[in-house]
């Protein structure tokens, strides 16, 4: 059975108690189905697109909201394909953790037919040998190990990963950091590694109790923190599986997992804590989803993600309008209840998100 190398370091028992901290008091948040349903679209949706940015995605956040919702981008068939797949793999993989009882292989390879093709078809392990190279010089950044271990190596896996669940001995956290890790450096398919291990964690998470009803993504955190993430990927002495690499100390890659979990559910536990205190949230219909908004106003949301509060100069430039046109929209979208004045000054006008469309920023 697989056997990781890893110490809990003092970084790594702080994140884990913040991530416990956080966690029982979004449990304990009174957030209604309608709330609720927002913020877990607005994680499917980021999960989606930081997790195939990573691959090389270029749909921005509100180009994935658009071609979820069925719109298209000229030339862009390949990043919509991707995008596409990997929400209907992100629902299945929720759906999955719902139905309880032991994570499967199976499971897993169906999750991977949606992640490469949209089909629920479970894909056979590679046949042949995969090499990792680093992009610019060509140079050989990881060798998994060859094809014919990869069944025994993968069942393995999921014996460690049920044996540890069913006993409850190690924090649910590190059991979704070093599956993660272990089926990245598996590397059981030609393609889609990387989005398969994450959502292996999420299913992992979820199915221990730590899905809190789908409405926060790691992928984000990986994603803005690239060079980190490989790094802690990046273990052992050798970049040969059996050089070492395969006994390696994983404590730096709990540090980065957990450190980036603890950042998440901060961020969500103050989004859903506050989107629980705005007035008229608890009512239905009263927080709108990327899905309800229109093709500018998620393409504004870029800018708002950039700064609180934005003016009408910067939304034309943004949208390619005119001032006039802009103001226009604007005025629309403030009787829309979108948006709201900042700072009435004739001179100095801003905008800025009515509150309970903040969850989507």
């Amino acid at each position: 059975m697989f056997q990781p190398n890893f110490t809990i370091s003092a970084a790594t028992a702080t994140a884990l108690m913040a991530i416990e901290a956080d966690r029982q008091a979004i449990i304990e948040l009174p957030i209604h189905a309608d709330v609720l349903a927002a913020l877990r679209e607005t994680a499917r949706l980021a999960g989606t697109h930081y997790s195939t940015r990573i691959e090389g995605n270029r749909l921005t956040l509100a180009q994935v909201a658009e071609v979820i919702a069925g719109n298209h981008f000229p030339c862009r068939e390949r990043d919509e394909a991707q995008a596409r797949n990997y929400y209907r793999a992100l629902e299945q993989t929720e759906a999955l953790a719902a139905a309880g009882g032991s994570i499967t292989e199976l499971e897993l390879r169906g999750v991977h037919g949606l992640v490469m093709s949209g089909e629920r078809t479970p894909t056979p392990y590679r046949s042949g040998q995969n090499v990792i190279r680093e992009a610019a010089t060509g140079r050989t950044v990881y060798l998994p190990p060859v094809a014919s271990d990869v069944p025994e190596l993968m069942a393995d896996l999921f014996e460690w990963i049920n044996t540890r669940l069913c006993a409850s001995d190690l924090p649910a956290p590190l059991i979704a950091a070093l599956a993660h890790c272990q089926c990245a450096t598996i590397h059981p398919y030609d393609d889609g590694n990387g989005r398969t291990a994450r959502l292996l964690t999420t299913l992992v998470l979820h199915r221990a109790g730590y899905g809190l009803k789908s409405i926060y993504s790691l992928d984000e955190h990986y994603a803005r923190n690239l060079n980190g993430y490989y790094t802690a990927l990046t273990v052992g002495p050798s970049h040969n599986y059996y050089l070492g690499r395969a006994q390696a100390d994983l404590t730096g890659f709990l540090n980065f997992f957990c450190d980036s979990m603890a950042q998440a559910l901060r961020s969500v536990r103050s989004r859903a804590a506050e989107v629980a205190r705005t007035p008229g949230t608890t009512h239905g219909g009263a927080v709108a989803t990327l899905r309800q908004l229109d093709p500018r106003q998620r393409r504004t949301l870029e800018l708002f993600r950039e700064s609180a509060v934005v003016t009408g100069s910067e939304i034309a430039t943004h949208l390619g309008i005119s001032p006039r046109t802009a103001n226009t929209l604007i005025r629309s979208w403030i009787a829309r209840d979108f948006i709201e004045i900042n700072n009435p000054s004739r001179n100095k006008r801003t905008y800025r998100l009515r509150p309970h469309h903040g969850h989507l920023v």
